[in-house]
């Protein structure tokens, strides 16, 4: 079934605009009271007010019709930063956290990224694609459709294209947009000589001819990437037409947060500890600013200004950061109750972070993010009657429906929404 219409529903159409949501806008979530829209061929035809108009469908067509009952009816969640594609797991690690040990101090003792490294040169690209589609499954399950996900635990050439390619083959299973994004500088693996050279000089290039204009991330932290690597890295990549993307901030603010703005980077992500000055210079520029609120709820309870960096003036999207180390949720309703919370949001501006911006931080705004006459019909039902029980609710159900272009990935049965089989 691509082709439906809703009715009776509240709908957040997110619609207006050309440009990422900033300061007030964040809190216009173009809402229709009550509502219809009407899904022909995966592609959203019609969003209107009340009773959908006779006019709209021919009478012989047999239209299937979801009664939504009031509830609300929304895009689905863009989720763009993570890190889905791994193989093992932490669980020893997640135990040393409980003991007090630090994420950089696991990092020193060769665990963290370097234990999923390891684990992963040891898997093939069959399996790793595999595993990655459960999880894909499971997002969708959550209301996540579009997705980005990084490479950056193989650290080898050969492994960082096998996780690329892992990434591509998942992408060519399912309904979901993924974006696969390259992550070679996510660590210095102390086992390689010169290997930040090594990235720069040898794996990007291999990267970009396999797969060009790919987006280049780096991890700038004590420990990983420095500024003066990270920036040699950007530059390349520029130099080969790849956009710029920055982990900035995380633990201690290096200054690659001003640099990475001035270079031309789509986002710059994380900023937990970043400084008012190079807050202020992200907010005057077009680059988007990701914040993760998972990361700081299971290492150290350290969360990005996000009030403030709203307030700034800073177009603002906020992500899961899935992975199996500092942030193993694929719940976008999770970071937003946590954006919310711990980070100031209101309710209205974690939603337009979870969906519009970050469909402007991945390229995709004009396919996915609102529900506007000619977006995929990447739609969600929730069950509620308002949005704000999103972030109300903590580690709460799944949404009652899901499509992606029209095409139901997830339902929620046995009575619990109207979906009759023709209009």
């Amino acid at each position: 079934m691509t082709s439906f219409i809703i009715i009776n529903a509240r709908i957040l159409t997110l619609s207006g605009g050309n440009t990422p949501r900033r300061r007030k806008e964040m809190n216009d979530l173009g809402i229709i009271e009550i509502g219809h829209l009407l899904v022909r061929d995966g592609l959203i035809q019609h969003v209107g007010e009340g009773v959908p108009d006779n006019s709209l469908i021919d009478e012989s067509e047999e239209l299937p019709v979801i009664d939504a009952n009031g509830r609300v009816i929304m895009p689905t969640f863009v989720d763009c930063h993570t890190h889905a594609c791994w193989a093992g797991n932490r669980l020893d690690e997640f135990e040393m956290g409980l003991r007090g040990v630090s994420y950089l101090d696991i990092l020193k003792q060769g665990g963290g990224i370097m234990s999923t490294v390891r684990a992963v040169r040891d898997t093939s690209q069959d399996i790793l694609a595999s595993d990655l589609l459960e999880r894909v499954g499971l997002m969708a399950s959550l209301g996540t459709t579009t997705l980005e996900i990084k490479s950056g635990y193989g650290l080898t050439t050969k492994d960082e294209l096998k996780m690329l390619r892992a990434i591509h083959d998942a992408s060519q299973a399912v309904p979901q947009i993924i974006a696969g994004t390259f992550l070679g500088a996510h660590a210095i693996d102390p086992d390689q000589e010169q290997f930040a050279d090594m990235v720069i000089n040898e794996m990007l290039p291999a990267v970009a001819q396999e797969f060009p204009g790919i987006t280049c991330d780096a991890y700038c932290e004590q420990g990983a990437w420095s500024v003066e690597q990270t920036t040699s890295l950007f530059e390349k990549a520029i130099e080969l037409g790849c956009p710029i993307r920055a982990h900035v901030d995380q633990f201690n603010p290096l200054g690659m947060l001003t640099r990475a703005v001035d270079m031309g980077a789509v986002s710059v992500d994380h900023l937990e500890t970043s400084t008012d000055e190079e807050l202020k210079h992200l907010a005057s520029s077009d680059t988007i600013g990701v914040l993760l609120p998972a990361s700081g709820f299971c290492l150290n309870n350290t969360y990005a200004r996000g009030r403030e960096i709203i307030d700034l003036g800073c177009a603002v999207a906020i992500a899961s950061n899935y992975n199996p180390g500092s942030a193993p949720s694929p719940s976008m309703p999770f970071a937003i109750s946590l954006a919310c919370r711990r980070l100031g949001l209101t309710p209205a501006e974690a939603i337009t972070a979870s969906t519009i911006n970050p469909a402007y931080a991945l390229g995709l705004q004009n396919r996915v993010g609102t529900l506007e006459v000619g977006k995929q019909a990447d739609i969600q039902l929730l069950d509620c009657t308002d949005e704000r029980e999103l972030a109300w609710h903590i580690a709460s159900g799944s949404p009652l429906f899901v499509s992606i272009r029209g095409e139901i990935v997830h339902l929620l049965t046995d009575g619990e929404m109207d979906f009759e089989e023709d209009a």
